[in-house]
This record gives C-alpha cells, sequence and structure tokens, in this order.
C-alpha cells in the first residue's frame, strides 16, 4: 500500500502489517496511517523539512484498491486548525499529497470525528464513486439520469425521499426533538457555498428555543477527489449530520447555542462577500429578524 515515484509496482496490502478497517466494493480501507508510510522517499518538489513535517501526518483513512494495494484517495476528518502552526501542517500534508498525485478529501468541523463519523462518511465515499463509475458519459437530457444523492427510497422516519442525503437521519430527529418539545422548530435548515479556489462549505441550523440555534458548519477540501456528489452538498449534508449528533446530546443537557441575530449577522458577512463565490449566493431572501 505504497506510492513510488518511478512506477515500481505498490507494495501488496499484507505486507503493511495491518489489517483493513473496513472492505468495500472492491477496496480496502486503513485507518490511522502516517503520509509517510505510503510513500518509499521524498516526492520531487518537496523540500526535506517539509517532508520531515508532512511525513508524520497522520490520515484518518487511505482508500485502497483491493487488487493491487495502490492507494486511491485518503479521507481526513479534523477540528478547524486552531494555530498558524496546525494550519501549515494541513497545507504541507496537502502539498504532498498533490506532489504523488493522491486524490484526497479533507472534512473540517467542530463536531464530526473520524472514531464516530468516518466510517459512515467512507462507506458512503466508495459507494458514490462506484455508482457514479456506472453512469454512462453520454445519455438524452430527458430524461437525466439521477444521481446518487437524489436517489429516492424509503427515509428512517418512513417518508419517501433521498436516502443518500447523510442528513436524513438528523432531518428526522429534529422533527422527533420537536415532538417531544426540545425544539421549536422541526425544520433543520442549510445553507451551502462554494469558494473560488478554495473550499466548499455547508451550514446547517436548528431552532432549540425562541430565538436561539444550534448552529453547525462544514467545510470540504477536494484534491484530485470526486465520487459524484457536489461538494457543496456533500458539506451541507455534513453539517446536517453534524447537528443530528448534538441533537442526541440534549438530554444531558444545554447544548452551546447562537442567538438567532448573531446567525442572522454571520450570514449577512457571508452574503456580503458574494464575489469571492465560485457560484452566486442564491439565498438572499433568508431572513433571521
Amino acid at each position: 500500500m505504497t506510492i513510488t515515484d518511478d512506477g515500481a509496482p505498490p507494495r501488496p496490502p499484507q505486507a503493511t502489517g495491518r489489517a483493513p478497517a473496513l472492505e468495500r466494493g472492491g477496496h480496502l480501507v486503513y485507518a490511522d496511517r502516517r503520509l509517510g508510510e505510503l510513500l518509499l522517499r521524498r516526492p520531487p518538489g518537496i523540500t526535506g523539512h517539509q517532508w520531515s513535517v508532512a511525513g508524520r501526518a497522520v490520515l484518518d483513512f487511505v482508500v485502497s484498491d483491493a487488487d493491487t494495494g495502490r492507494p486511491v484517495f485518503v479521507v481526513v476528518l479534523a477540528p478547524p486548525p486552531a494555530t498558524a502552526a496546525a494550519r501549515r501542517d494541513v497545507r504541507l500534508r496537502q502539498a504532498v499529497c498533490a506532489a504523488v498525485g493522491l486524490a484526497s478529501l479533507h472534512v473540517e468541523s467542530a463536531t464530526l470525528r473520524a472514531d464516530t463519523h468516518g466510517r459512515r462518511l467512507v462507506e458512503y465515499l466508495i459507494d458514490a464513486r462506484g455508482y457514479s463509475a456506472g453512469m454512462p458519459e453520454r445519455f438524452d437530457p430527458d430524461p437525466a439520469p439521477v444521481g446518487f444523492r437524489d436517489i429516492i427510497g424509503r427515509l428512517p422516519d418512513g417518508r419517501s425521499g433521498p436516502v443518500n442525503d447523510l442528513g436524513a437521519i438528523a432531518r428526522a430527529a429534529a422533527v422527533e426533538a420537536y415532538v417531544g418539545r426540545q425544539l421549536v422548530d422541526p425544520i433543520l435548515r442549510g445553507l451551502r457555498v462554494r469558494w473560488t479556489d478554495g473550499p466548499a462549505e455547508g451550514w446547517g441550523w436548528v431552532e432549540t428555543s425562541p430565538g436561539r440555534c444550534l448552529v453547525e458548519r462544514v467545510r470540504v477540501w477536494e484534491h484530485r477527489f470526486t465520487c459524484g456528489v457536489d461538494a457543496t452538498r456533500l458539506a451541507e449534508d455534513l453539517a446536517a449530520a453534524a447537528i443530528g449528533h448534538r441533537l442526541r446530546a440534549l438530554d444531558a443537557g444545554a447544548p452551546v447555542t447562537v442567538p438567532r441575530g448573531e446567525l442572522g449577522r454571520d450570514v449577512a458577512r457571508l452574503r456580503a462577500r458574494r464575489d469571492e463565490m465560485a457560484r452566486p449566493f442564491d439565498l438572499d431572501h433568508l431572513s433571521f429578524d
């Protein structure tokens, strides 16, 4: 499960000394691997200092081809970096992955964690990539093929809806919490944006009490990676999933919430940055008065 820069075949997965954490869809998934374990030598264009730092970076999941053992893509779930040094380390890891052409998905969330939510995310990505690979390259636009995220089926609450919405369980949980009088609004709301030359960003929020909201923001960076699901939708769905995680802890005590007016001001600041967005901001109708 190594990458070489000279065309040599990768080392078989069993030679790594670790069993895969997951097997799915023709892939073996390894957890908690150092980036340096995947590379036999320092990549061209990377300095010795950069390599010494980036090589120690831990990748939450390495998804490899089951037949060849060659890494296909890596996934990292991490909280927002708190220091300049932490931000530098993220950039170095991304630079090394780019230098060897290794596809990567970086998810930044204050709530989602690899040990709790990572396996489900990796399964989703493998399934979405497999579905996307099976779709025809050319098709009659009428009717257009159904994307992985838009497949309709039976949801956890018995309704019909998109079964591959990672936030579906959270949306059902919000309705249940409302029925149980833990929320004042049953609707888990959200928005998504794509920054020019930057990440996709998704927001989710639900009103817990008059004027107070649970709020989650998730950023997603795709580097040479695609799974057939738009990154902005993925980010928004993950933000909803993070809300769902926090809803399960409502009985444990008062959650950390944000005043509705503050959330409105945050959205207004987001709206003011529309020139930095790769796509038009189409939520001018949002009001938090």
